[in-house]
């Protein structure tokens, strides 16, 4: 579908062949569109331009897993910000509406939209206006904000705290295990997608949607996941170091409600982590809320950094 609106033409990319063309507005996630087209995780009908003759003005873009039907996240969307056109906002509205109608399947949620900015993002300026301009043509389409979070890594050659023999570690059982305990966790979680999905659904509910959306999608065995115990035997908590389509990961993290408080946290997160060490992995990966402080301080402990961040926004 193409759509000519006042010398503006929005429209799907053609295919690989305007890469280069759709590529012209700088993001961090530019470098792997060629690898997740020919994954099958994007499409061109998920990648939208609009264009002023041969200006990119602005783009749009999905992402989705292979096979899928529809797309899972807009992690795609910018403005030509050196443009002095003071429309140039308006221009990412009308681009997202034309683009949404063709991509959403009608009736369904739109999907999340999640943009990866600096961690000072706030301190500089001109990097404040780039996320708050597609901020405001997003929520001008009906998105809010759901959360900030902060994205992490730990590199090798980075101490990590020594077991303290409090707790024991042992693989997960089954797929109805880790659905117990998931659900479980979500009692008190300060996680903003797990309350979010908590208005809509049970936490049983919600502990299947999480397992289904990432966890099935891992690539990486299940023998790496590991449940925490006390001496008794007695579940404390459970890490899933993993692999995802990009990088080894913590996938999740958790310590059940009754044993919150008491540092355990710590323990798990330094399992998991000395699990993907020994697969000699060149980096980990892993985020987490910027308000879930006792999450964001286990990780700085364990030595990993906060290298970017995310701002997410959803549809009601």
């Amino acid at each position: 579908m193409t759509v000519e609106q006042n010398n503006l033409t929005i429209r799907p990319i053609t295919g690989r062949e305007e890469l280069d063309l759709f590529s012209r507005l700088p993001y961090v996630l530019n470098e792997e569109l060629a690898d997740d087209l020919a994954a099958g995780r994007r499409r061109p009908q998920w990648m939208w331009v609009a264009l002023c003759g041969d200006h990119l003005l602005a783009r749009v873009a999905w992402w989705g897993r292979a096979g899928d039907d529809a797309p899972f996240l807009l992690d795609i969307f910018d403005i030509d910000d050196s443009s002095a056109d003071r429309d140039r906002v308006d221009i990412g509205v009308r681009l997202l509406q034309t683009a949404m109608a063709e991509v959403v399947p009608a009736g369904t949620r739109p999907p999340e939209s999640s943009r990866i900015v600096p961690p000072d993002w706030r301190e500089a300026g001109a990097t404040e206006r780039v996320v708050e301009d597609r901020m405001v043509a997003l929520e001008r389409n009906g998105a809010r904000l759901l959360v900030e979070r902060l994205r992490l890594e730990w590199r090798p050659g980075t101490p990590i705290p020594e077991p303290s023999g409090r707790l024991a570690f042992r693989p997960v059982r089954d797929t109805e295990e880790i659905l117990a305990l998931m659900t479980l966790a979500l009692d008190g979680t300060l996680d903003a997608h797990s309350r979010d999905d908590l208005t809509r659904m049970s936490p049983r509910e919600a502990a299947v949607r999480h397992y289904e959306d990432e966890l099935a999608h891992y690539r990486s065995p299940r023998d790496w996941w590991r449940i925490a115990t006390l001496p008794d035997g007695e579940p404390v908590g459970f890490v899933t170091p993993a692999r995802n389509d990009y990088n080894p990961i913590i996938g999740y993290l958790a310590v059940l409600p009754t044993h919150r408080g008491n540092g355990y946290i710590d323990d798990i997160l330094a399992e998991g982590t000395r699990i993907l060490i020994a697969q000699d992995v060149p980096r980990i990966r892993a985020a987490t809320d910027l308000g879930n402080t006792p999450m964001a301080n286990a990780f700085r402990r364990a030595g990993y950094v906060n290298f970017e961040r995310t701002i997410n926004m959803t549809w009601n």
